[in-house]
């Protein structure tokens, strides 16, 4: 769940005998200086962020403080009674105008590459065996009541020369009245950190959401920073960026150092940072802290702007004992950026202003635009080397079963500071209202929503049985459901029947299961079933299910044949960063199109297949979590493998044919940091023995053999090829290949900026014994079959359009017949 908020720079008067100074650092253009030194005369020292504010709390007594920056002459600031905004202009040094130079090297060059050099030995996690600690975590959205002006805005509508209409607008003074109560949204999580074996997990041991008595897990494994600075790849809002004390990053970022601070009583280096690239997306801006001793990090503020304004601030303690820096605090923000549209998230909208080379008006700020997210993490209860039993070590997070139901006792104890009235008030009240606005329930309808269900009562309805059409059904009109928690957590009863109009014929699965094991999600399942299925096609059964409100492919599919029996199987995610299926099956199969398998003379019209089959999905990358309610794959990750084999069981309940056959799938996608996408797909199959083409492959054809292009326009299909004609081709090994590259969203006008993406596909395969085979022409993939195209997806109202070529070996004679061109549609369920 995606959690997209915004953040003021200012903090509430909080003590009376303390006031708060603000300002903003400019050069003598007006350019703000991001990252200049504030010192003020009681030795506290700040610094100014990416834009050049600035913002510190003082005594009421304070008579100066001072601003400094590389290559600038140093300002002294007087302090005014009762002045709280200071715009502060720094003069360049005649005498100074570049950076100092050592070695004919940038210093803060030369000191990178000893950062670089020791990381091994700086980082908890190369240089410790072992560690642990505990974490308290403390999340807010809110805003500061102070920057909303509150006021009751009116305006006059005339209907005619002799009335008029006055509107009234209440919403900045109501939502200025709310958060001066309350925060908006508030969570806190106490969690157990251990190191070993060079993974760490996390288990979270007490979790309090403001509104739920049963937490949201998705924001629980929501990734807001990276725990480790030292990582490679450093992780913002769940968008990793090259680190600027990676291998390479010297090549991406610019240095300067700015000045020496102690920190902890130890003299660091304090280095800015920015990325060398202009686009805002390519990469962190910030500060770090580098001891002078050992060239560790002591402290980091990293910071990404753009639509939103992210930054993340790591602190550190130094261990004498081991002679490292070992994280002590952490804090994520999330600020307001701009972008060009309103985005809708969390049930509101949240308006952005459009960049200043659009010459758009402004709009007036509305109070919502305060709103900001604040996480706020302690480190606590640390210990090195200890070699701690870490139970399920594959396991990234693990939720104990007890964690939402902690006293308030539990939280007392781990809290650093008593919660404020305005947090005490958030739990009373955002509770009182989830009841009474049923926020659960609704939540938790819109989830099964976006997997194709509709809760009534103890039966979640199956949105995908109710109506989808194909060449031999016709309409195919249906109803179907599984009972859910509210009939029973350990038992569950599943079925549907259809009707096809086309074929005026009824299908109808009835199943049941039972859960053997909740932690690992193991389930015993059977069923019976008398349905049909397109022939030829691979389907995966660990595959996830995807719900769309249309399934476009299948509307030309004319070729099925009908399946009846029965099937039982062991589903389960015992094995780490796995699920798989174990399943026996025995179905009498009949074709519905013009076919006899041919098997030493013998010409079957139908046959009984009995049949074993494990299939397994691996993802090694991905992150997992175990929850009360069993396993989750928080964090999808690539490459991810899937195996499927198959086996007919000669000689058991009347199995008429001996074969075999091997599937294989490999996934991968990258995302670039300027939202640009490349996926990759590799898939193949492999039968052997006496196998009908009912159950061989079509590697996904998506075509008409209609005469003109206009005639063949269809919806294009998911991973399949849009040029092959339906039924052209079948083979009993194939090897398919396809890559798609999407670029960012082009703006042609305000409301039509379409997706453009790139696709590939080709395809390999051939046909053992085309003899057994009586009945359809086809030809085989021996040749190759290859095909590219251009799609523009979402072009508008998620409509988009597609062009695809045919080529190669398989290229058809007219130029025509190679073309084919797709509609799509493209719905964005996700929050």
């Amino acid at each position: 769940m995606k959690l997209f908020c915004f953040l003021t720079l200012f903090f509430t008067l909080t003590i009376q005998a303390q006031f708060q100074i603000s300002g903003i650092v400019n050069d003598s253009s007006n350019k703000p200086l991001p990252f200049a030194t504030i010192k003020s005369s009681e030795n506290f020292s700040a610094i100014t962020d990416i834009d050049g504010k600035f913002t510190f709390t003082a005594s009421s007594d304070i008579p100066f403080y001072t601003v400094s920056y590389v290559g600038f002459e140093t300002k002294t600031i007087t302090v005014i009674q009762n002045k709280k905004f200071y715009t502060v202009s720094l003069s360049q040094k005649t005498d100074d105008l570049k950076e100092v130079v050592v070695s004919n090297e940038n210093p803060a060059l030369a000191i990178l590459r000893k950062v670089i050099s020791n990381k091994n030995t700086n980082n908890p996690q190369k240089k410790l065996n072992s560690f642990e600690y505990k974490t308290y975590n403390k999340l807010i959205v809110t805003a500061n009541p102070d920057s909303i002006d509150g006021r009751i805005d009116s305006t006059a509508v005339y209907k005619d020369l002799d009335k008029k209409k006055i509107n009234i607008d209440s919403s900045d003074y109501k939502f200025k009245e709310i958060i001066s109560r309350q925060h908006l949204f508030q969570t806190e999580k106490v969690s157990q950190y251990q190191f070993g074996n060079n993974k760490l997990k996390e288990t979270v041991l007490g979790t309090k959401m403001a509104g739920f008595k049963q937490p949201v897990y998705e924001i629980i494994a929501f990734n807001l920073q990276s725990i480790s600075i030292y990582d490679p790849k450093y992780e913002l809002l769940e968008t990793k960026y090259e680190s600027p004390i990676s291998n390479n990053a010297l090549k991406d970022y610019n240095y300067k150092l700015l000045d020496t601070v102690n920190i902890k009583g130890r003299d660091t280096y304090m280095i800015y940072f920015k990325n060398k690239h202009k686009r805002k997306t390519s990469g962190l801006e910030g500060v770090l802290y580098i001891d002078e001793e050992n060239f560790a990090v002591a402290k980091a503020v990293m910071r990404i702007k753009g639509v939103l304004d992210i930054s993340g601030i790591h602190e550190f303690e130094y261990a004498p004992s081991e002679k490292i820096w070992f994280q002590s605090n952490t804090t994520f923000k999330i600020v307001k950026g701009k972008n060009e549209e309103d985005i809708k998230i969390l049930g509101g909208t949240i308006q952005f202003d459009a960049d200043a080379e659009e010459n758009f008006e402004p709009r007036k700020k509305v109070a919502s635009d305060f709103t900001y997210l604040l996480s706020e993490s302690n480190n606590f209860d640390i210990h090195y080397n200890t070699n701690p039993p870490i139970k399920n070590p594959s396991l990234y997070i693990e939720i104990k079963d007890d964690a939402s139901k902690k006293p308030e006792t539990f939280w007392e104890d781990y809290r650093k500071e008593n919660l404020d009235l305005r947090s005490q008030k958030t739990y009373l009240l955002l509770d009182s209202l989830s009841i009474k606005k049923r926020v659960e329930k609704r939540l938790g309808i819109g989830r099964k929503i976006i997997n194709g269900f509709y809760p009534v009562g103890p039966v979640d309805l199956d949105l995908k049985k109710i109506i989808s059409y194909n060449n031999y059904e016709g309409f195919r009109l249906g109803l179907g459901g599984i009972t859910n928690d509210r009939f029973s957590k350990n038992f569950r009863i599943e079925g549907y029947t259809a009707y096809g109009t086309k074929d005026g014929a009824f299908k109808y699965s009835i199943g049941t299961g039972v859960l053997l094991d909740k932690s690992t999600n193991t389930w015993v399942n059977g069923y019976y079933m008398d349905d049909v299925r397109e022939i030829a096609s691979t389907v995966f059964a660990v595959d996830k299910r995807v719900f769309k409100i249309y399934d476009p492919r299948p509307i030309n599919i004319s070729t099925f044949y009908q399946y009846t029996g029965w099937r039982a199987n062991v589903q389960s995610k015992i094995i780490p960063k796995t699920e798989a299926v174990l399943e026996v099956s025995r179905n009498l199969i009949e074709p519905k199109f013009d076919y006899l398998f041919n098997l030493n003379g013998k010409l079957y019209s139908s046959y009984i297949m009995t049949t074993a089959m494990l299939s397994i999905v691996w993802a090694p990358f991905s992150e997992f979590m175990q929850t009360p309610t069993g396993r989750l794959e928080s964090d999808k990750r690539f490459p991810r493998f899937t195996f499927q084999y198959t086996q007919s069981l000669p000689n058991v309940l009347e199995n008429d044919f001996n074969f075999g056959k091997i599937d294989f799938k490999a996934e991968y996608e990258k995302q670039y940091l300027n939202r640009q996408k490349t996926s990759l797909l590799l898939q193949g199959g492999y039968a052997f023995g006496n196998v009908p083409i009912t159950h061989l492959y079509n590697t996904a054809p998506n075509n008409l053999t209609k005469e003109t292009i206009v005639q063949r326009i269809t919806f294009s299909g998911r991973n399949s090829f849009e040029t092959m004609f339906f039924n052209e081709f079948f083979s009993s090994e194939y090897v398919m290949f396809q890559i798609k590259h999407g670029f960012d969203r082009i703006k042609i006008m305000r409301k039509v900026r379409p997706s453009l993406v790139l696709v590939t596909r080709m395809a390999w395969g051939n046909m053992e014994n085309p003899q057994q085979h009586v009945g359809p022409a086809y030809k085989t993939l021996d040749k190759g079959f290859f095909e590219s195209g251009i799609e523009l997806n979402k072009i508008y109202k998620g409509i988009g359009l597609g062009g695809f070529y045919r080529y190669g070996p398989n290229q058809l004679p007219r130029f025509d017949d190679n073309i084919a061109v797709k509609i799509s549609y493209v719905l964005d369920l996700g929050l």
